[in-house]
């Protein structure tokens, strides 16, 4: 899509960057509160060119989690498959021989994660972290239980926030895949903080991200408040571990006025649903307008192979003209077909984050003979890539999972002056951490002037609601946007979630699904 002829949003040239100034780190841990994740971070910053690692163990013991999480992780590793060690599993102290050694002079930033000293008043710049106001790894576990997406938050010595993020897990279930994505993510923030980037929420989270008075009490009562509770649902967890089946299914209806977006809520008339067979199930739908007529791509999940692959079906008259047919297939799942239209060709970006690539392909005969065109983006793992046209280049955006966490809370954008690249990636990526509106949902329209960008909210878990976003800016030096709709299943559309959104040529699309009868596990001694 082209959108050079409405330009709403600022773009101009990206500020130089000079090279970073080395600073001393510090980061302080409590001895007996060591966990791979972090081993993971001082890893990272061992290997930064502008940070000199210092290390200052603390003698505190007091358990950052319940004592029977470690029994919950285990049963869930071993019913699920996960793997272990993983981010949450303790280490002891000596994992942190490799990285001490003398430090040289005084440290210019301490990032204390022992959440046992405070900072006095001659402290260098300390920085400490909080998940929804706890302090400490329980602020996290505590949120997964309450089925809210954490905010996280790493402040100044005066307590304002220095960066800030929400969260999203894959699985609002399965408690160990779960919190190691929340770890997972701390990484990125902490990381993306010593780069400046991760600085600003939505203003309905204001009330998570007012300032403190550093460590004081308050904190403290709210951390041993969070474990004593998490010991009651940990108990009940490990007694019973299950989880729900849920049916996917594309739902479509012509456009008689206004749209979904123009709308802000469901049509009263509803939708109607795209059949399937039963044995398989739709998702992800993308429509273009060609020839005179919409064509519609799914991902189309047979439930004997496991595995997506994108399927396409024309829409007459009466709706669907047979049923969706395979189009692409490749050796690793395929879905979120998204579909443009340049220089008179068909083109399409798949998402294939199995493979570690963004590819893109051209169709050869419409609405088949997809062959590989270019490898756009290499080496990441990037979901639900979504092109625009915008300011006089293109624009790439996917949430990235880097190295774990969750698949839909780390927004990356890219740019070119052509689509088929070479891709640069943005300097503040990821530009945006938030579970509620990072992951894709949909082609970004023109709507009043203003780039609309569908958006998943992933909160109550992945596709569970889909949120419309303005785009305040976007160009090399800085994105934002403000999320105005949420909308989420309901009478005009039954289930439990509500994924994207797509239109084209007078019809319009959305996905979600409907919540089976729950199925239990049982409980395991």
């Amino acid at each position: 899509m082209d959108l050079d002829d409405h330009d709403p949003v600022p773009h101009g040239p990206a500020a130089s960057a000079a090279p970073r100034a080395v600073r001393r780190v510090t980061v302080r841990l409590a001895r007996g509160r060591l966990r791979t994740w972090h081993l993971r971070l001082l890893d990272a910053l061992a290997r930064r060119p502008d940070c000199r690692l210092g290390i200052a163990v603390s003698a505190g013991d007091a358990p950052d989690l319940p004592p029977n999480a470690e029994l919950l992780f285990r049963l869930e590793a071993a019913i699920h498959g996960l793997p272990r060690p993983g981010l949450a599993t303790a280490v002891g102290a000596a994992a942190l021989q490799p990285y001490s050694g003398p430090e040289a002079g005084a440290p210019d930033l301490v990032l204390d994660l022992s959440d046992t000293s405070p900072a006095g008043a001659d402290a260098p710049a300390t920085w400490r972290l909080d998940f929804d106001g706890v302090p400490g790894e329980a602020g996290l576990l505590a949120a997964l239980f309450a089925g809210r997406a954490p905010v996280a938050v790493l402040r100044g010595a005066d307590g304002a926030p220095v960066a800030v993020g929400r969260f999203g897990a894959e699985s609002k279930t399965v408690m160990l895949a779960a919190f190691e994505d929340y770890l997972a993510r701390t990484l990125t923030l902490i990381l993306a903080a010593l780069d400046g980037g991760a600085g600003a929420l939505p203003d309905d989270d204001a009330r998570r991200l007012a300032p403190s008075a550093g460590f004081d009490l308050g904190a403290v009562e709210a951390r041993r408040r969070a474990l004593g509770g998490l010991a009651r649902q940990v108990a009940r967890r490990v007694r019973e571990v299950g989880f729900h089946r849920e049916r996917w299914r594309v739902g479509w209806r012509r456009i008689a006025g206004p749209d979904v977006i123009d709308l802000r809520r469901h049509p009263e008339a509803g939708w109607t649903d795209l059949p399937d067979d039963g044995r398989r199930f739709y998702a992800d739908p993308f429509a273009i307008a060609r020839d005179g007529a919409v064509t519609l791509f799914v991902e189309e999940f047979a439930y004997a192979s496991g595995k997506g692959v994108i399927s396409a079906v024309r829409f007459g008259p009466d709706g669907p003209v047979g049923r969706p047919e395979p189009v692409l297939e490749r050796d690793v799942h395929l879905s979120y077909p998204f579909v443009f239209e340049a220089e008179g060709e068909v083109w399409m970006i798949p998402e294939s984050c199995a493979a570690g690539t963004i590819d893109l392909y051209r169709a050869a005969r419409f609405p088949g003979g997809w062959t590989h065109a270019a490898t756009l983006v290499g080496g990441v793992t990037a979901s639900d890539a979504t092109l625009l046209r915008h300011g006089g280049r293109w624009w790439l955006f996917a949430t990235v999972r880097d190295g774990g966490g969750s698949y839909s809370d780390a927004l990356h954008l890219w740019w070119a002056d052509d689509f088929r690249g070479p891709w640069t990636s943005h300097p503040k990526n990821p530009v945006l951490i938030d579970v509620a509106s990072a992951r894709p949902a949909g082609p970004i329209v023109v709507r009043g002037g203003a780039l609309i960008r569908p958006v998943q909210d992933c909160r109550g878990g992945y596709g569970a609601a889909l949120g419309l976003a303005r785009i305040l800016r976007l160009d090399e030096g800085a994105f934002s946007q403000v999320v105005e709709t949420r909308l989420g299943p309901g009478p005009a559309w039954p289930g439990c979630r509500l994924h994207m959104l797509s239109a084209a040529g007078g019809l319009e699309f959305i996905d979600g699904s409907r919540r089976a009868r729950p199925r239990f596990l049982g409980s395991v001694s």
